[in-house]
């Protein structure tokens, strides 16, 4: 997710750590304003169907010193359970240059972690320029989301990079740190509905998500079940919305996925209805930047927390990937709108049209991607892209929608599989699983009996 900006932040960070935890925690800092509700469509307690903890950040500097960048943090040992964490401001527009870090107590052994780096630059994803999702007036600012496990205490500091240019300040006359800064708590919920409660335990606007892949799995199943090539090869031409190629159907067997329902997603917090592309001509290959941290039964609520940290503390109308892959290799529908049709995600800020984003759950910039996520992928790109024609060991042409590589309006030629960095300077999908994209492709088209 990191965009490649220059910067001080690894001098920040050692700078920042390198601060006696009596300066960090001040009483001053302890003394953080009370949480401020945000919307919870919850019936029952937290945890039930998760909840958001939004805590404005006070400064934690008195005053600015020459040469030293201002630092905002807040500690609380008073908080609701959470397992995720994510820091949001007013402006999208605003870049947030600097370090982030936390520490957070676990609820369960009441420990201290040590101090984590969260990524500040997450303005790569998201949907594109000019667009209804864009201009909404409820986009915020926002790093990536950290996953931290049940917790019940959070310790947060923000530190403004050095900057040694012009001004009065040295800050080159810009402001330092974003304003509106705010710390996102966030609890993904059960795994299971409280005693008691409807079967599917969630509140729901209506039953038009589970009908969108009705024609691939029995109304309101928890799992698409994975098909042989055979039994494939006959569904693509009974498929309603896709346009099917002519020709052999080179198309891969379809993997198992796990519906929205299947890993419990609130309804009533997305926009209703869905938005659709003309087609599926290439697939976007991300990591969520969210941590490793986590076990495979873990994933549907760490896809809990990263869905509602997309729409509720970042104000996009649905969790942004079309897809997402947990390091088991477990395939998990996304946005909402249909497995098999082309929906539009906010996944490849310029690209978001004629494209499907799948995204890796975890970091993988330094560590390598589990062998079967990689095949997931794999898998999942024979069916996709088989659906709507395209080879993935192919190269097909999109027009940008506006980013900071590609202007908005040029016609720029990718390959099928295409790692997030292809369409956006940025680290997204970590060095790791990028240098695994050549062989994603290859098994790719292999599955599709290219």
């Amino acid at each position: 997710m990191r965009g490649y900006l220059t910067s001080s932040i690894g001098i920040t960070c050692a700078a920042a750590l390198a601060l006696a935890p009596a300066v960090l925690n001040t009483p001053a800092a302890a003394a953080a304003p009370a949480a401020v509700p945000v919307r919870d469509p919850s019936t029952g307690t937290t945890g039930t169907a998760g909840s958001t903890q939004s805590l404005p950040l006070a400064p934690r500097t008195r005053e600015r010193v020459l040469g030293q960048a201002p630092e905002q943090g807040v500690y609380r040992q008073d908080v609701r359970h959470f397992s995720l964490v994510g820091v949001v401001w007013d402006n999208p527009g605003t870049q947030l240059h600097g370090s982030v870090q936390v520490r957070t107590r676990s609820a369960g052994t009441g420990t201290w972690s040590g101090w984590q780096d969260v990524d500040t630059h997450n303005a790569d994803h998201g949907a594109d320029p000019d667009t209804a999702e864009a201009e909404s007036g409820r986009v915020h600012g926002a790093t990536a989301p950290l996953w931290v496990g049940d917790s019940d205490g959070v310790d947060l500091r923000v530190r403004a990079e050095a900057d040694e240019g012009p001004g009065p300040l040295g800050n080159g006359g810009r402001d330092l740190l974003p304003a509106g800064l705010r710390l996102e708590l966030v609890d993904p919920g059960a795994d299971s509905p409280p005693q008691g409660a409807p079967a599917d335990g969630l509140p729901t606007e209506d039953d038009t998500t589970a009908a969108t892949n009705a024609d691939l799995a029995p109304f309101g199943a928890t799992e698409i079940p994975a098909l042989d090539r055979e039994d494939t090869e006959r569904e693509l031409l009974e498929l309603d919305g896709v346009d099917v190629p002519r020709g052999k159907p080179y198309i891969g067997p379809r993997p198992g996925i796990v519906t929205r329902r299947g890993w419990r997603a609130d309804e009533s917090l997305r926009e209703k209805g869905f938005v659709y592309t003309g087609k599926v001509k290439a697939a976007f290959v991300h990591h969520t930047d969210s941590g490793n941290g986590y076990k495979c039964s873990q994933a549907p609520s760490v896809i809990r927390s990263i869905y509602r940290y997309h729409v509720v503390s970042m104000g996009w109308r649905d969790i942004g990937y079309n897809f997402l892959v947990d390091k088991c290799g477990t395939i998990y529908e996304g946005r909402a709108g249909g497995v098999a049709k082309a929906v539009k995600g906010a996944h490849t800020l310029g690209f978001n049209s004629n494209s499907t984003g799948i995204a890796v759950i975890g970091t993988f910039g330094s560590h390598k991607p589990p062998a079967a996520a990689v095949t997931a992928i794999a898998r999942l790109t024979a069916w996709k892209l088989g659906l709507y024609g395209a080879n993935p060991k192919g190269k097909t042409y999109l027009r940008s929608g506006g980013g900071n590589l590609y202007p908005k309006g040029k016609n720029v030629r990718l390959n099928v599989i295409s790692g997030h960095r292809d369409g956006y300077a940025t680290d997204c999908p970590g060095a790791k699983l990028y240098a695994r994209l050549g062989a994603a492709r290859t098994s790719s088209a292999h599955l599709q009996g290219r």
